[in-house]
């Protein structure tokens, strides 16, 4: 029982993957035939893969699917169960779907905290120690401000993370409010400062 929900829970996770990559699905229904010459050979018309009912165009990840791929042995397969002998939808589409559904709100639910608070750079030395400090590109993610340094502590999960926290203007998710005190995300109650960091340095060194 525990694998098979793990196994659905993994293919769920990887059309979630495949949909946030930008691969396309296919609308035209494929036999198990035509989908086998769809596995990026030399000849054959494209390079597909079928995950959770849905057909996906993966050729502009050929280098992972293709041939010699790490994952090559997937493409031109259907991957999973969850149709019947009539081609009908099964119970176990129909909860790996919702699973999909969860899984893209909350891939999109992290992708607004990281538009929030972007992770900062840091680096770390025996002799130094550890220096976090941020950027307009810190954490890959471009912006028009710096911000500072701050822990963010996520409710539900343990330890901390570095993340650079806006300084101006009103709060996140406010962007049209007046009254606020012009400090940004900084009293936001998930986060922490850095002791022996000034509030407002964009960067801080925590020696050894």
């Amino acid at each position: 029982m525990w694998r098979g929900a793990a196994v659905a829970a993994a293919l769920c996770l990887g059309a979630a993957w495949l949909l946030g990559r930008g691969f396309e699905p296919r609308g035209r229904l494929l036999s198990a035939a035509e989908l086998r010459r769809h596995r990026g050979a030399e000849g054959e018309p494209g390079l597909y893969l079928a995950l959770l009912g849905r057909v996906f165009d993966v050729q502009s990840g050929r280098k992972h699917y293709g041939p010699g791929g790490a994952y090559e042995g997937l493409a031109g397969k259907l991957v999973g169960r969850f149709y019947d002998e009539n081609g009908a939808p099964t119970e176990a589409l129909r909860q790996a779907e919702a699973a999909m559904e969860e899984g893209l709100k909350l891939k999109a639910e992290s992708d607004r905290r990281k538009e929030q608070f972007p992770p900062c750079n840091s680096e770390w030395s025996s002799a130094k120690g550890s220096r976090f400090w941020c950027s307009r590109q810190s954490g890959g993610v471009n912006r028009d401000w710096i911000g500072v340094p701050r822990k963010l502590y996520t409710p539900g999960s343990r330890g901390t993370q570095c993340v650079c926290v806006r300084t101006t203007g009103p709060p996140w998710g406010q962007p049209d409010s007046t009254e606020h005190s012009d400090r940004g995300d900084l009293d936001n109650p998930h986060l922490e400062e850095y002791d022996g960091c000034h509030p407002l340095a964009e960067q801080c060194v925590l020696s050894v």
